[in-house]
């Protein structure tokens, strides 16, 4: 019976996250032919459109940002958009694990970047809902107290504006929080926007419907695209996931988190003030001001990307949410990927002492509104020549044993599953069993292949290997996409690249039905 449940669940509300269904579609030019550039910056979200916007303001006129679809479309259209350096409880770990100094590093740089974005939302008049916030990180249960009490010494020990908070003003029981001062919210889409049309001109660029390929030499660099060739004196990956990685270090340090939100209408106010549970599964609430009435963003449940049923992550939050308030309905469901490091801290410089014009900004572990803010600070200094006080924590190159060993040989195992297919059980004899909208991996003449049936019956099949490193790729039925476990690649149901690091689609496979 609960079974026949499950499979009888309909997904929730529309399928688009809040923030791109309330505004329009950027509609930037693709690149037309090869071009000569000072700093070209792949990706569009907000380490891309920040670190642009802040290169031309400090005076460069021949800066490019390179977007495989469309601008803040990708992770940053679908974030919770949370303005905060309250990043979990991550501040006693740091100091445990990285020393003092760079745990302050850390801290400073993040409240760096609250202020940062406070500042140009004033100056250029943006509209886009910000607005001060307390953030609270709760305990769900006494054995966690601990945990609090010990992140609120470390973030006040840090300079935070940290307390501890014993009553909260949620309708469920919790055992106290760490609490943020002076944090804030926004809507990301209509603040990047806004910097978006302060970079287009004057000799600098978006190129959208661009995809990079490949990158060659070291200076200048050269940018393969589908669109032509781009040549640039410096070059930074913000791509999410790096799609150039030598000599490959990044790629074993690295994975990739599916998480889900639901855009929830309730009958009373909501609380003011930002929450996250301290444990998994994670809860995580926020309110935004919208049409009717305010929206209250519930998301969490997350995993590794290519594993589990996505279906049911969603069933989790919509039951949890009904369980503590009185739903009038849930308008949104959306999901999103985030990119981890092993030690949890971002990279954000050169990749590698060997190349200093290539630069790299990955890695934000579901924080990236402020950790993408400090990465365009950090970077816009680098490529200016400048110090930065903060780029020692973050540097790309650093391995700390303590904190990276167990996670970095977890990470290399789950890789190792994937490329082997060892999580990936065929669920269908044959293809003909696939029904409409239905995708799986099925075994045909002793060999696995993707098969999707689309809403007219015609069946797609392709090779289930994915084109980055191999791995065999899994059905996501919730979004209908084709994801790879080991390094978060994912496909359309017709094996379309739409996530890196692969850049090219699956290929087709020619079998008998």
């Amino acid at each position: 019976m609960a079974d026949n449940k499950k499979a009888d669940y309909i997904l929730p509300g529309r399928a688009e996250s809040y923030w791109l269904a309330t505004t329009p579609e950027s509609s930037y030019p693709p690149l037309s032919g090869d071009i000569h550039i000072d700093v070209a910056i792949l990706g569009g979200g907000i380490v891309g459109i920040t670190t642009a916007f802040l290169l031309k303001e400090a005076g460069l006129s021949s800066v490019a940002v390179i977007e495989a679809d469309r601008i803040i479309k990708g992770v940053t259209g679908h974030t919770t958009a949370k303005v905060t350096s309250q990043h979990g409880l991550i501040y006693d770990r740091l100091i445990s694990k990285f020393g003092k100094e760079q745990a302050q590093q850390y801290a400073d740089s993040n409240q760096a970047a609250i202020e940062k974005i406070a500042s140009i939302i004033s100056s250029k008049g943006i509209d886009c809902d910000f607005v001060r916030m307390p953030a609270y990180v709760y305990a769900s249960s006494e054995e966690s107290i601990v945990n609090i009490r010990n992140e609120v010494d470390a973030a006040q020990s840090l300079g935070l504006p940290a307390s501890f908070e014993s009553d909260l003003p949620l309708p469920f029981k919790t055992y106290g929080a760490v609490l943020f001062g002076n944090q804030a919210q926004f809507h990301p889409r209509k603040y990047l926007c806004a910097l978006a049309k302060e970079i287009e001109g004057d000799g600098c660029h978006i190129f959208e419907k661009t995809r990079a390929l490949k990158l060659e030499g070291d200076g200048p660099i050269k940018i393969i695209t589908n669109k032509g060739i781009i040549k640039a004196n410096k070059v930074i990956q913000a791509t999410h996931f790096p799609i150039h990685d030598k000599p490959g270090l990044l790629f074993q340090r690295l994975y990739q988190s599916r998480s889900y939100a639901l855009g929830v209408r309730i009958e009373e106010p909501f609380p003011q003030g930002m929450f996250i549970s301290a444990e998994e599964p994670i809860r995580s609430l926020r309110s935004q001001p919208a049409r009717e009435s305010e929206l209250i963003i519930v998301s969490g449940d997350g995993h590794r990307t290519g594993e589990g049923n996505e279906i049911d992550h969603y069933q989790n939050l919509e039951k949890w949410i009904r369980s503590i308030y009185p739903v009038n309905s849930i308008d949104y469901h959306w999901s999103t990927q985030d990119v981890i490091s092993v030690d949890h801290v971002p990279y954000i410089g050169q990749i590698t002492s060997g190349n200093e014009n290539l630069y790299i900004a990955t890695g934000f572990r579901k924080w990236g509104m402020t950790t993408g803010t400090a990465a365009a600070m950090i970077l816009t200094d680098m490529i200016l020549g400048k110090s930065n006080p903060w780029e020692e924590v973050y540097n790309p190159s650093r391995f700390k044993p303590l904190e990276s060993a167990k996670t970095f040989f977890s990470q290399v195992a789950e890789a190792t599953k994937g490329l082997v297919g060892e999580r990936i059980i065929p669920t269908h004899e044959n293809a003909s069993q696939i029904l409409p909208g239905e995708g799986a991996i099925v075994k045909i003449e002793g060999e696995r292949v993707a098969a999707y049936r689309d809403e007219a019956g015609v069946l797609h099949t392709l090779d289930p290997s994915c084109k980055h490193m191999g791995c065999i790729v899994s059905w996501n039925s919730a979004e209908k996409t084709w994801d790879c476990p080991c390094h978060g690649s994912r496909y359309s149901a017709t094996g379309k690249v739409i996530k890196s690091p692969a850049v090219y689609s699956l290929s087709e496979k020619k079998v008998r039905e």
